[in-house]
């Protein structure tokens, strides 16, 4: 279970994009950053993590680009336009990782942990036990869980998702409160 007492500047975040941050487009892809739209208070709440933890990653499938519908030069557009947004509001994000595999065994490809693995072998000093993973899926919780984090689900998109729930430890209506409970703490 997550006492969020217990979090401090030894922490890691890992965020979810599409859910977590900006609004997820139904049965489709966010294509380029003209659809990219921040849920209210997003930006801030990583501004607020930007002051707690050590590193803040995004982890994101994004099988828009393995089916063609657009490309990883659309995605760093539309992470760039998103990265400014974070500064403006205060925030930071230490690296971005990305699956474009269509293989749903893909080792980078969440539930699987290769992200997280990947960020590990970036920044060293991460330690899975002291980390978070935020996302609004169960398979992000899965992710999170097959990397030994702690799990924090968003009701964004699956408000549905039957709690308790093995894979979750703790459940916000979106980011921006669970940013305001750790704010709190």
């Amino acid at each position: 279970m997550l006492d969020l007492k217990l979090v401090d500047h030894q922490w890691t975040i890992f965020l979810d994009r599409d859910g977590v941050i900006n609004f997820e487009k139904e049965n489709d892809y966010v294509l380029n950053k003209n659809e990219f739209v921040f849920y209210p208070g997003a930006a801030e709440a990583i501004g607020i993590f930007s002051k707690l933890f050590m590193y803040i990653i995004i982890v994101t499938n994004q099988r828009g680009i393995g089916k063609g519908l657009m490309t990883e030069d659309d995605l760093v557009d539309i992470h760039s336009y998103m990265l400014a947004s974070i500064r403006e509001a205060g925030g930071r994000i230490d690296k971005i990782y990305h699956c474009s595999s269509l293989m749903d065994n893909d080792p980078m490809r969440k539930p699987n942990p290769g992200m997280a693995l990947s960020a590990k072998k970036d920044f060293p000093k991460i330690d899975f036990s002291k980390s978070i993973m935020v996302g609004n899926r169960v398979s992000d919780m899965e992710f999170g869980r097959n990397a030994g984090m702690h799990t924090v689900f968003l009701a964004t998109t699956h408000p549905d998702v039957k709690l308790p729930h093995p894979a979750i430890d703790l459940s916000f209506n979106n980011l921006a409160s669970f940013a305001k409970a750790l704010h709190l703490k």
